[in-house]
């Protein structure tokens, strides 16, 4: 039996992935042999723009488990980096055909199985692309997943992410993962680095987070993180900042069911809110 495409926000145009392929969770083979000449060099050259911004921008842990992806002649296999993951952390990844439901994508990380969407951008999509693609996915998210407590804190995620559906507090939790997993920064010796997959993935975003005077940045706070409105469509107005991927883990220890019930009675903040307890470290 088919699954259903998935379409997040306000979006009229079709999934670009091909959900005729995908089992009942959504997951499907990779079929690497589908990649055209013109793919590979697209996945290339993001590679290479986006390696040539790393230095003084991303996080170290990222830049020195780069190399484990194999990336350097185009889009990897994934069984060839489940090799190298398993023996890492014992994760991997799954190929899939693009955006899937929440539950099905907090039981693949639950189980230590990362999603990764298996198409390529067009080339005139090279500077912006509106889903995720294997480029964003595999580059942004992956070489993480070779840090052990990082790939900890992600399953515990979606250990929590299983709790939340079942709260009704998915939109919560998904605040978490905007402001970590895909757009989160990080204090080391020499600065403000990126950690977050959509930040790493993003030539523009990468400069901009770390070294743009315009947004706020701010030490993570759970609670004040899981009230924060996101942006979707521009650069994020306001950055949250963690000191360690060990805060992250820790952090994500608790119960969270007491802490969902006082963000929805405290209510919503937009991207751009100051709060009067917030620990900035810098002020757009």
């Amino acid at each position: 039996m088919a699954v259903e495409p998935v379409v997040y926000g306000a979006s009229t145009r079709p999934p670009r992935g091909d959900y005729t392929r995908a089992g009942a969770n959504y997951t499907c083979d990779q079929n690497w042999g589908q990649y055209t000449p013109q793919d590979h060099d697209t996945f290339r050259r993001l590679l290479e723009r986006q390696c040539a911004l790393l230095q003084g921008h991303a996080a170290d842990a990222f830049i020195q488990a780069l190399p484990a992806l194999g990336a350097g002649q185009g889009i990897p296999r994934f069984e060839d980096v489940n090799r190298r993951l398993r023996v890492a952390t014992g994760w991997e990844i799954v190929a899939v055909p693009g955006l899937i439901p929440e539950k099905a994508f907090f039981e693949l990380l639950a189980s230590r199985r990362f999603p990764v969407t298996d198409w390529i951008r067009r080339p005139e999509e090279f500077d912006y692309i509106v889903e995720p693609d294997v480029f964003h996915d595999l580059f942004g998210h992956v070489p993480l997943l070779f840090d052990p407590v990082f790939a900890d804190y992600v399953q515990r995620y979606g250990q929590g992410g299983l709790r939340a559906h079942g709260l009704g507090a998915g939109e919560l939790l998904s605040r978490l993962y905007w402001y970590t997993i895909e757009f989160g920064l990080i204090r080391q010796t020499g600065g403000l680095r990126a950690y977050g997959a959509g930040i790493l993935s993003s030539a523009g975003e990468l400069v901009y987070s770390v070294r743009d005077p315009r947004p706020q940045r701010i030490a993570l706070q759970l609670e004040r993180c899981m009230r924060t409105r996101y942006r979707i469509d521009d650069f994020q107005a306001t950055y949250f900042v963690i000191d360690s991927f060990d805060q992250l883990f820790e952090m994500t220890a608790a119960d969270f069911s007491p802490i969902y019930e006082r963000v929805r009675a405290c209510g919503d903040l937009n991207a751009d809110a100051i709060q009067s307890s917030d620990s900035l470290i810098t002020l757009g």
